[in-house]
């Protein structure tokens, strides 16, 4: 399976505007994302896809791969895809890595691809067992279900499955929750079809764009990674995580 890495890194952040240039001790978020791709045995090239000259010079500094892509794009996903559609080359399979997950692992890239060498799914993804009350809660923590087969069955900012007939304080002690890692591996196919779906209900109820995947019975497997990432939305988490890797 020829398999690309694509890394979507947009500039105009709301929340955390110029992220992908953020250094982390002496190396800009896009360069440790990028040689932490860099690092997995089963990427065949690898690939920024952004919409900012900024990041296209960032890039280059590095001697990474980079390509332009549209600036309204309203998703990681359909910007991997313009940038999918620029190459010379033909891919089997696509991984869309975070630009903002600096602190992702080859290993967890490697196992991505090899859910998708199985030939049992279209999409996968990964996801880690929650080890506080405070992760379990937080609504910017996307919670995952998924069946004994490892076949996604919901994605929510909600702690899911609801524990009726227990206080909700006691629900971390009495069940065993997941948190998504926001890393995709998809077909070929497949990507190129959830690109053409219109926004669901779902979708748009919890602003998570999987679940459009799910209600048009997109197959998602989940493989579970016993190593936590950090992702970084804000300059908070960005100071959060400099203490934490000294």
């Amino acid at each position: 399976m020829k398999t690309i890495g694509i890394i979507p890194a947009r500039f105009a952040s709301t929340r955390f505007p110029g992220k992908p240039l953020a250094i982390i001790h002496g190396k800009s978020m896009i360069q440790r994302v990028y040689e932490k791709a860099e690092s997995a045995s089963k990427l065949d090239r690898i690939v920024v896809a952004t919409d900012d000259e900024r990041i296209v010079a960032e890039v280059k500094s590095f001697g990474g791969n980079v390509v332009m892509t549209r600036t309204d794009h309203v998703s990681g996903t359909d910007r991997c895809y313009e940038a999918l559609q620029q190459q010379t080359s033909d891919f089997d399979a696509v991984v869309n890595i975070q630009g903002d997950e600096p602190f992702i692992q080859p290993e967890q890239i490697n196992q991505v691809v090899s859910l998708l060498e199985t030939g049992n799914t279209q999409i996968s993804t990964l996801a880690f067992k929650i080890l506080s009350e405070e992760e379990l809660f937080n609504q910017n923590s996307v919670k995952v279900i998924f069946a004994p087969s490892g076949k996604a069955i919901y994605f929510s900012r909600h702690p899911i499955p609801f524990l009726r007939n227990i206080v909700q304080s006691e629900w971390f002690n009495n069940h065993s929750y997941y948190k998504h890692l926001g890393i995709y591996g998809y077909l070929y196919g497949a990507l190129k079809t959830i690109t053409q779906l219109p926004p669901s209900p779902l979708e748009k109820a919890e602003s998570l764009e999987q679940l459009r995947w799910l209600e048009n019975g997109i197959s998602i497997t989940v493989g579970i990674t016993e190593t936590e990432s950090y992702g970084i939305d804000t300059p908070a988490d960005l100071e959060k995580v400099l203490k934490l890797f000294p």
